[in-house]
């Protein structure tokens, strides 16, 4: 049983009920709420996914609970308690498949921001009795505690995508979800670079595509709320942004926005949401084929 009232035995043998139907499951962990509310507000969709699924449990929909496990459980939220890395265990242990929907699952969102200061110092100056909450130091992905089968990025996520995910696992096949830049979105819709026509900063060449491209067709830079992309590089796009007028404080307050902890970890050369560090270490071994390339046309020209 999870702190959830649901049942957990048996969840590797998840199977559909006496109605044929496949068991979906929605929970939240520390979050808005904003990516639950993407997958209500499918509206026509969501009516045809229902007669395909039954809801095993989703408080943001229904009060009605049926007992696990389940074939597909999507979560949204960090994890920023311990209750939270307990209930995140038995979620993953009550579900065939498990779904990190948003920024915050995939890369512990703008809570993640705690990541970089004295979570004590913040608790001892905002609460009155600051040895009640029960609080991490640090605001973790879901990926940090358990399996994850799948994430999906975003602050909210995409509705289009998100049900791409939902009938893709449904369907037995692999989620078609792009991992291009937000660069490539800009390109296709014809929207104008921001930073080349007016010099406005941007993380679009370093982010992660599903938005649509929202914030430069309407002439901001992109703000990065869907993570790193797949060949992301960070590093190299700082002195672009300090070109364009950024100091120091304000690069770094640029990349802490909505996936903090995604940025921070993939320019420390660990792994961002999705598995970026394999799909890094793979473009940098293209990198290096290509190098070898031109190396060796230079000594055969010479």
């Amino acid at each position: 049983m999870t702190t959830d009232g649901t049942t957990t035995a048996g969840a590797a043998g998840a199977t559909a009920r006496a109605d044929g139907l496949p068991t979906l499951a929605v929970y939240k962990l520390a979050s808005c709420d904003g990516c639950q509310l993407t997958l209500l507000n499918c509206e026509d969709e969501l009516l045809a996914l229902a007669g395909r699924v039954r809801i095993g449990y989703f408080p943001e929909a229904t009060r009605a609970v049926l007992p696990g496990p389940y074939d597909l459980a999507l979560v949204e939220g960090s994890v920023t308690t311990a209750a939270d890395a307990e209930r995140v265990r038995e979620i993953r242990a009550a579900s065939r498949h498990l779904v990190a929907i948003g920024a915050c699952a995939t890369a512990g969102g703008i809570q993640a921001l705690r990541n970089f200061a004295d979570v004590a110092e913040f608790r001892a100056a905002v609460y009155a009795r600051p040895e009640q909450i029960d609080a991490l130091a640090g605001s973790t992905p879901v990926s940090d505690h358990v399996k994850v089968d799948f994430e999906l990025r975003g602050c909210p996520v995409d509705r289009g995508q998100l049900l791409e995910v939902v009938t893709a696992f449904l369907a037995g096949r692999k989620p078609g979800i792009p991992d291009h830049s937000v660069c490539f979105a800009c390109k296709r819709r014809g929207t104008v670079c921001v930073t080349v026509a007016h010099g406005t900063p941007c993380l679009g060449p370093v982010t992660h595509a599903g938005c649509g491209a929202l914030c430069p067709a309407y002439g901001r830079g992109c703000y990065g709320c869907f993570g790193p992309s797949a060949d992301a590089a960070p590093d190299k796009l700082i002195p672009l942004l300090r070109r364009d007028g950024m100091d120091d404080r304000a690069v770094e307050r640029f990349l802490r926005t909505f996936t903090a902890a995604a940025f921070e970890s993939l320019r420390a050369g660990g792994t961002a949401p999705g598995g970026a560090r394999e799909k890094r270490a793979s473009g940098d071994a293209r990198e290096r084929k290509r190098d070898r390339k031109q190396k060796q046309r230079k000594e055969a020209a010479s």
